[in-house]
């Protein structure tokens, strides 16, 4: 295996780890929002803690949309650039509704 290979072996892994973190910090918070909710919190308390699962979904997003540029983009952009450009352009669509 060379050490591009390994590199990227060793990145999947790092990116697996930040994302893991992430979702259990997001899942930690749909569980303190459902007690909120539960226990009749104020509604700004419920929408402040709302907002801050939206931050850690786009922190997730980030991650995971780093990870497939540093692997998938660059070899797409190489091989297959329609399908990167086309891949790119779809999702920045659908970020922009």
């Amino acid at each position: 295996m060379g050490v591009y290979h390994l590199f990227m072996k060793s990145h999947y892994a790092d990116i697996k780890i930040k994302a893991q973190k992430r979702i259990n910090i997001i899942k930690g918070q749909l569980d303190g929002l459902q007690k909120m909710i539960e226990g009749d919190e104020y509604c700004i308390d419920l929408l402040n803690q709302s907002l801050a699962i939206q931050n850690s979904l786009r922190s997730l997003d980030s991650v995971l949309f780093e990870r497939h540029l540093e692997t998938h983009v660059v070899h797409q952009l190489k091989h297959e650039e329609k399908k990167a450009v086309t891949e790119l352009v779809t999702l920045f669509k659908r970020v922009n509704k």
